[in-house]
């Protein structure tokens, strides 16, 4: 006995002939396109782009982005630890030499000034009580060696009458020793005293010169001291405009903390920065153009940062023309580094047609209405230019837009433009 089939199997079956009929009208809607494309060999006037190839020269360069900074900026940091008092003119103020910035409240410091001069006092005047005693000690030295001296001549006498007694009968040789002993140890106290004046000269010049030097070291740190305390009257050194300023009133800093920045804005310099696949390409004295605009300006790499940042390396570029009207401090601008350069070379001016291959086809118009396909060889390549080192002739005209879709194509007819 038959059984009615599912619905859903009937529906399937239903629908199968309409889904392959779809299928087929849209592959043969492609294939219609894909006809189309193949068969077109022309291009409306409007749509193209050409120029003109000529003789001059090109340079090869790698790009990079860069920013203009003051070429003189001054940070200003603190000398001293204080504290923030007073911020006296705000970012962006004309600033004139000697005018002040910010007040700084200098009283910790000066209160370690005064200590300071106190210490020195009081050294001063230990080294005035250490020459009054050596003065003393030198006296009294000077005085028993004198007195020793009289004490030895009075020996020296008692012993040549002992002596002539003796020759008398008045004295016995004992005696005549006895005097002679007397007199030898006189002498030799009399050698000690000069040793021991010799060695408190010695030994209390040098404690003085040692109580001499601590009191100009300490009276050096015055000094220094002192000249923090003036440094500490924050005061621009020169004409310029204040960048930057610590305006965080009460606030605490230290010793060598950043307080204002004053740029001169006479004159710019560039920080650039580029990809480090280039770090090897990169040098001091390199050539760079800086655009601004429309406004091409020449300089060269003063300096390379060693240090390689987030995959970038970074350069600061000097400007043969740091005075430009164009220059604004931290505006962005594009940096081209010149790697290398051919002075007379056929060149065109680069555009999309160009995809950066050393062998590739483009067109060359050979009338107004037909362009002829060729292969050319390129040669050095920057922003503007493109070195051709085979397959034109300056004054042919090539067609800068990209014309892949023309590839299958010799010639390529080109329409009026439509009004």
């Amino acid at each position: 006995m038959d059984r009615a089939l599912a619905s859903d199997i009937v529906n399937r079956s239903r629908r199968k002939p309409w889904l392959i009929g779809l299928t087929a009208i849209l592959g043969l809607v492609g294939v219609l396109v894909g006809m189309r494309s193949l068969l077109k060999t022309s291009i409306e006037a409007g749509k193209i782009r050409t120029a003109v190839a000529q003789t001059g020269a090109v340079e090869n360069t790698l790009n990079a982005t860069g920013e203009i900074i003051p070429a003189y900026e001054q940070i200003i940091t603190s000398p001293i630890r204080a504290s923030v008092r007073r911020v006296l003119l705000t970012p962006g103020a004309r600033v004139k030499p000697g005018q002040p910035l910010v007040e700084l409240d200098k009283s910790l410091t000066q209160i370690e000034y005064e200590k300071l001069q106190d210490q020195l006092a009081l050294k001063q005047n230990s080294i005035e009580q250490l020459r009054m005693k050596l003065d003393k000690n030198l006296y009294d030295a000077d005085v028993n060696d004198q007195i020793k001296l009289l004490t030895i001549n009075k020996l020296s006498a008692e012993v040549e009458n002992a002596r002539r007694l003796m020759k008398v009968g008045g004295q016995t040789p004992e005696d005549v020793t006895r005097a002679e002993n007397a007199l030898r140890i006189a002498q030799l106290e009399k050698k000690q005293l000069e040793n021991d004046l010799a060695y408190n000269r010695r030994s209390m010049g040098a404690s003085l010169r040692e109580s001499q030097l601590q009191a100009h070291i300490e009276g050096s740190n015055l000094k220094v001291l002192a000249q923090k305390l003036r440094q500490a009257d924050i005061l621009a050194d020169r004409a310029g405009v204040l960048t930057w300023v610590n305006e965080n009133v009460g606030s605490a800093v230290n010793e060598g903390e950043m307080l204002a920045k004053v740029a001169d804005l006479g004159s710019f310099r560039v920080e650039g920065s580029c990809s480090d696949v280039y770090a090897e390409q990169l040098r001091a004295g390199l050539p760079v153009i800086v655009r601004i605009n429309e406004t091409n300006l020449r300089g060269a790499i003063m300096q390379v940062k060693p240090a390689v940042q987030n995959s970038t390396i970074r350069f600061v570029v000097n400007l043969d023309d740091n005075h430009h009207a164009s220059l604004r401090p931290n505006q962005k601008v594009e940096v081209f580094i010149v790697t290398n350069r051919s002075a007379q070379a056929v060149r065109v001016a680069n555009g999309p047609a160009f995809k950066g291959k050393r062998r590739q086809y483009v067109y060359v118009m050979q009338t107004d209405r037909l362009a002829q396909r060729r292969e050319v060889q390129i040669g050095l390549t920057n922003f503007d230019w493109v070195e051709i080192k085979s397959g034109l002739k300056p004054g042919e005209r090539v067609i800068l837009t990209d014309l892949s879709e023309f590839d299958h194509l010799e010639q390529l007819t080109i329409d009026p433009a439509k009004p």
